[in-house]
């Protein structure tokens, strides 16, 4: 019954030494070894450079962040993650590459497309030092990025997407600083951009050749490969290019080939064919005279978001040392079989590097509830359904659990009937749905107990409660909605305490798209979540995890919720933590100038009202301070719930 939206009161359904976070959650399938649970049932957070440290919690996290003025929701970054991945992606291709033989060299760069948070691309290149670690930039405001930044002298800027000759100029200009500044061609046309430049300039640039592949993959972004794909050249454009480039003179411009694999490669199979194919094209390219020195095999790295291991739209079957070994030993197996010399390697892993080091943390508000804990007597002059309805309570039992759903439901939906042609009163109609949510809540107990068919689950699933959170999924998981991407969802307390409710979540926005509805549970993907009764007078968090790739560029203003708090951490060896740095989320009067509203205006127009009001004696003078702070109050504060 994967996915059902009942438990069992007082029955745990594991055994003594399991953890719940794993047999319920699957969070030693999905957590990449990040994340653990305390003793006192938090989620804990794993310094992956010193795992046997004392792992920290999260609630206590938030709750020093809270007491230091940063509020949920919040966007956590881990800083000790993110280097974790730069070295373990770096290291696994020397490894790789000194295992299989390998006589070429790796150079990574980091597409800032993926992440361009100034803090974020700031610490990508302090921990990508010592690997020669590089930029990818795919416009111009991203070069612009990249030129910031003092990069290792041996590390890359590779500039793909469409370019004019304001940015080709500056690219080429670039390399008198030092930076190996790579122009990637994207097309014919493009290219005659770059002689246009390069003529006036009088100066040589540094170019690359995007190859479509014609291989495409399967998952979310399988458009982003084969022949259809957006960018890159086919053979007929490549030849054009390389005669062109003869022609003046500047073939031996050209060092660098690339080929995009693809997106979030589901399946390792995929990435050993393209590889393969960029090495047939990257073989005849240097039979044309190429003077080719880097293979860029752009991105495709992907993450396990689910845990399953398997090749699915939200997961791998690989790791990422799995991929770097099959990389190297398919290019030097080509480049050995067309003997030719082993080119550096390089790759574009965003989503790989940056997802696991983000995670959302925001409470929950309220709870609507689709049962009832107690249910009312029917009345003298009640219609006789509500009797009807109160009776099956005299029936229920496991063995006539689907009789007594369907028989509560009948009911139900009959009084809804006669609500609508005025035969029922609003507090006849009250105590009907009192008494069928109490019914569903005995349901609920009981069916665990079960074996129910899949139309009580889906029945069941329907009543799941809603938990109405402190965030807006429009601004923060755009993924989620806009592609079905399925990220970590869990509770962040109260994990060594059985969860009593199922629901989904729905977030601050008053749009019926702002919920999430499909989680990731040991068993599979279920379209409701278990958690606890929320506790009164203590905040309930939920935690949602690796939202480091696209979430933090890609969000909207929906309603006019802006860009939540943020806080960068690095975990301590004491199981403590140092705050890096702390970015205050939207204020309102920010977002207002997002959308070309001027605040001062705002403010300036609603003063002359009051005291319109004022002289109209529809407002006293007294009042006008009260009411005016309140405006300001608004306009200065956070977007969010306070």
């Amino acid at each position: 019954m994967t996915g059902s939206p009942h438990l069992a009161e007082g029955d745990t359904g594991l055994g003594a030494t399991d953890c719940l976070a794993n047999s319920l959650y699957g969070l030693d399938r999905w957590g990449h070894d990040l994340l653990s649970v305390t003793e006192d049932g938090d989620v804990g957070l794993i310094n992956p450079l010193q795992p046997d440290h004392p792992h920290v919690s999260l609630p206590q996290i938030i709750s020093d962040l809270k007491e230091r003025g940063v509020h949920t929701p919040v966007l956590l970054r881990v800083s000790s993650f993110l280097e974790s991945e730069i070295r373990r992606i770096n290291e696994s291709f020397a490894e790789a590459i000194e295992r299989t033989g390998y006589k070429g060299s790796y150079r990574g760069v980091f597409p800032i497309k993926v992440n361009q948070q100034a803090q974020v691309i700031d610490r990508i290149v302090e921990f990508g030092r010592p690997f020669s670690y590089g930029l990818e930039a795919g416009s111009k405001p991203e070069l612009v990025i990249a030129l910031a930044h003092r990069l290792p002298k041996d590390a890359l800027i590779v500039c793909n997407g469409v370019k004019d000759a304001e940015f080709i100029r500056l690219a080429i200009l670039s390399r008198k600083l030092g930076f190996n500044t790579v122009i990637v061609l994207e097309s014919a046309k493009e290219l005659e951009t770059v002689l246009e430049v390069v003529q006036e300039l009088g100066e040589e640039p540094l170019l690359g050749v995007r190859v479509k592949l014609a291989n495409q993959i399967s998952g979310n972004w399988a458009e982003s490969s084969g022949d259809r794909s957006s960018f890159g050249m086919n053979s007929d454009q490549l030849i054009s290019v390389i005669d062109r480039l003869r022609d003046e003179g500047l073939l031996h411009c050209l060092k660098l080939q690339h080929s995009h694999l693809g997106s979030q490669v589901p399946d390792v199979n995929d990435v050993r064919r393209a590889v393969g194919e960029a090495c047939r094209y990257f073989a005849e390219l240097k039979r044309e005279g190429v003077a080719l020195t880097h293979l860029d095999l752009g991105g495709g790295l992907g993450v396990d978001y689910t845990g399953e291991k398997k090749a699915t739209e939200n997961s791998v079957n690989y790791s990422p040392e799995e991929y770097c070994a099959n990389v190297v030993e398919t290019v030097g197996y080509a480049m050995d079989e067309a003997g030719i010399e082993h080119p550096t390697l390089v790759t574009e892993s965003g989503r790989a590097v940056v997802a696991t080091s983000s995670m959302l943390i925001f409470d929950v508000l309220e709870a609507t509830h689709y049962d009832a804990p107690t249910a009312p007597e029917p009345q003298e002059g009640d219609h006789h359904l509500i009797p009807d309805l109160a009776a099956v309570h005299g029936y229920l039992s496991e063995e006539r659990l689907q009789e007594c759903l369907n028989d509560a439901t009948f009911y139900r939906d009959e009084l809804r009937a006669l609500f609508r042609r005025g035969y029922v009163s609003l507090r006849e109609m009250a105590r009907g749905e009192q008494i069928y949510l109490h019914l569903m809540a005995r349901i609920k107990a009981l069916a665990p107990k079960v074996e129910t068919t899949e139309e009580v689950d889906a029945q069941l699933e329907k009543l799941a409660d809603i938990y109405h959170c402190n965030f807006s999924l429009f601004q923060s998981l755009p993924d989620v909605w806009a592609i079905d991407q399925i990220h970590p969802i869990i509770p962040l307390q109260n994990l060594n305490t059985l969860p009593d409710r199922r629901v989904v979540l729905s977030d601050i926005t008053c749009d019926s798209d702002g919920k999430v509805d499909r989680f990731i549970l040991a068993d599979g993907i279920s379209p409701s979540l278990p958690v606890h009764s929320l506790p009164e007078n203590e905040p309930y968090y939920l935690g949602v995890f690796f939202v480091g790739a696209y979430q933090e560029t890609l969000g909207d203003l929906h309603n006019l919720f802006g860009d939540t708090n943020v806080a960068t951490i690095d975990l301590r060896d004491d199981g403590g933590f140092d705050l890096l740095h702390e970015q205050e989320g939207d204020t309102i009067s920010e977002v207002l100038s997002y959308v070309e509203f001027d605040p001062r205006d705002c403010v300036d127009v609603f003063r002359k009202m009051v005291d319109e009001a004022i002289s109209a004696k529809n407002l006293k003078a007294s009042e006008r301070k009260l009411l005016m702070s309140a405006y300001r109050d608004s306009i200065n504060g956070y977007t969010y719930y306070e």
